[in-house]
């Protein structure tokens, strides 16, 4: 017989660990951990350099000095698993009655976003202390962050599935002994997503410091970052309930069969 203080504190925990995985699993999906703003395009020279840029992000060989100058130069968006830039929906630049682009007129409506995935060979590829520069030798910091970045939300996400598998089993089995066992897992798995943001904003700043930003762009973070940075409390707050559900029944228990003794 579970007491209905227990048993309010497993439902809460359940809908908290629900909602946080909810939360770390469209963050890990999304590509808006990091944004930037260009200014307008102006000039045919620019135009044509965006276009060439554009290009090379979408089919071209794998490069972070490429897809980063392209990012900073297209609005682009950056997540744990995509990039993506901003571009007018229709392949050729339109020009108004003086023969001048004008793309930088174009309303929103006609701008799509364009995205390309990290292969899982990319995301081990290493990072270097001048970034498209292979001779300037491997920045072990960078390279180290990236792949914990990618690594520990489905570090996160597997410690959550775990939990829920043996707390479906302990269900099924009537009992309430694995509870501080589930509680601990949802625990590091709030300590992995934690983790996570702090070495994604790590190696955005480090880049930051090795890359030069063109003039008028700028940065912030976005709503995907602030999903998983939502769901490392959350994860928390059910490991909470859970291990002080456990901890309280189990001293039920013991004073209730030492009465029984006695």
């Amino acid at each position: 017989m579970v007491d209905n203080r227990y048993a309010t504190a497993l439902v809460i925990s359940c809908v908290l660990s629900v909602l946080a995985t909810v939360y770390l699993s469209v963050a890990v999906g999304t590509q808006h951990w990091y944004q930037y703003t260009s200014p307008p395009v102006r000039g045919e020279a620019n135009v044509s350099e965006l276009r060439s840029l554009h290009d090379e992000f979408m089919d071209g060989e794998f490069d972070e000095k490429t897809y980063s100058d392209t990012l900073f130069r297209l609005n682009g968006t950056i997540g744990l698993w995509w990039r993506c830039v901003l571009v007018p929906s229709h392949t050729h630049w339109y020009k108004d009655q003086h023969g001048f682009p004008q793309n930088n007129l174009l309303i929103q409506s006609m701008m799509v976003m364009k995205c390309v995935s990290f292969t899982l060979t990319q995301q081990f590829t290493p990072k270097y202390k001048e970034p498209g520069n292979h001779n300037s030798g491997e920045d072990m910091l960078r390279t180290y962050l990236w792949r914990c970045q990618f690594l520990l939300p489905l570090i996160s996400l597997g410690l959550v599935v775990l939990a829920g598998l043996i707390g479906f089993c302990a269900c099924l089995c009537h009992s309430l002994t694995p509870t501080l066992g589930i509680g601990m897992l949802h625990l590091l798995a709030g300590l992995c997503t934690l983790a996570t943001v702090c070495c994604y904003l790590a190696g955005m700043d480090l880049l930051h410091r090795v890359s030069v930003l063109p003039d008028k762009v700028d940065g912030s973070l976005g709503w995907s970052l602030y999903l998983a940075l939502i769901s490392s409390p959350l994860h928390m707050m059910a490991a909470a309930l859970l291990v002080w559900a456990a901890r309280s029944h189990s001293q039920n228990y013991y004073r209730m069969t030492a009465y029984r003794v006695a």
